[in-house]
């Protein structure tokens, strides 16, 4: 008898665990974050994609009680920075920077330490940006005129970019296969380098983002002729994208976002999206991204993923047929 009483007793009180259990958790879990949050940047401190994940953090900090704590590991290809973000706790202390650079690199290297779309949970996508064409105009005004001048003395053209294996490097090469061009496509290490080579001629075309051609352009020595997005973008409404000039195949661009450790919490995940897409809606901010040549993009984690799983499959293509995997 008393052995059922006990038994009875026991069950009895199980509720009353769970729901002491539920009240200690509650103010713990409501509590996040308690510490400031760390983002990975694969880029230097004071770049452009610096200056974004700053911007849009600290537009989050001005309006909750998150504090984030940037950390630049440029170098090496974004590896040490996905690393860094693959390999920390999934507890939502830790962010890294997942873009199209990413996408590049899963079929542009045949091994790395890191699968962007396994180890990571996407949080929000920040701003994109166009590959945009550029000449000193002339007989190189349009898309038509560069075509038709590229048949005419073929193999005379080059194009330039920077950083091989970049986004502008690899949509010089895609512009170049998709017209059939025989042009030669020079690298170089940085922006200032290749707008350099323009005004010197050496380069006939550039394929570069907004903020690298803007000053030159402005002092009337080069002339934006085309974008790759797939539509024209908000801050170059006057441009005709390249599928407008006829090569509906051909779309270059870029984009940047924020990502988690896959395991992250989905509450935590969407806490964080929430935040940053309120941050991304902001007229200052949208502002100061034009400023920079970019456009806001925010969204679902779900839209971010699409845009990373459609990113890796068509660069996957291009890469695959230039036979340009390392």
């Amino acid at each position: 008898m008393r052995a059922w009483t006990h038994l009875r007793m026991r069950r009895s009180f199980r509720p009353f665990l769970a729901l002491a259990f539920l009240l200690a958790a509650g103010p713990a879990m409501a509590e996040y974050p308690d510490r400031p949050i760390r983002i990975f940047l694969p880029f230097a401190p004071g770049g452009i994609g610096d200056i974004t994940f700053r911007l849009v953090t600290a537009k989050v900090s001005e309006r909750t009680n998150m504090t984030f704590v940037i950390e630049n590991r440029p170098g090496a290809g974004g590896i040490a920075s996905a690393v860094a973000g693959k390999t920390a706790a999934p507890d939502g202390y830790t962010l890294a920077q997942v873009g199209n650079s990413y996408a590049l690199g899963a079929s542009l290297f045949k091994s790395l330490p890191f699968d962007v779309a396994r180890d990571f949970t996407p949080v929000a996508a920040l701003a994109k940006f166009d590959v945009l064409l550029a000449t000193r105009g002339g007989d190189l005004g349009s898309v038509a005129q560069l075509v038709a001048f590229d048949r005419a003395h073929p193999g005379k053209l080059n194009f330039g970019a920077i950083s091989a294996g970049s986004t502008q490097n690899l949509a010089a090469e895609m512009f170049k296969m998709a017209i059939g061009s025989e042009a030669t496509v020079v690298t170089f290490k940085s922006s200032p380098e290749l707008i350099l080579a323009m005004q010197r001629g050496d380069v006939d075309v550039g394929f570069d983002y907004l903020a690298a051609f803007t000053s030159a352009v402005a002092q009337g020595q080069l002339a934006i002729i085309a974008s790759g997005g797939r539509e024209r973008g908000a801050l170059t409404p006057d441009t005709p994208t390249v599928v407008e000039s006829g090569w509906p195949d051909y779309v270059a661009s870029s984009w940047n976002g924020v990502a988690a450790p896959a395991g992250t919490p989905a509450d935590i995940v969407a806490r964080l999206n929430r935040e940053m897409d309120e941050a991304l809606k902001s007229p200052d901010t949208r502002e100061r991204l034009r400023l920079l040549g970019m456009e806001g993009v925010g969204g679902s984690p779900e839209a971010m993923a699409g845009l990373l799983k459609s990113d890796i499959s068509r660069w996957k293509g291009v890469i695959d047929r230039l036979g340009l995997a390392q």
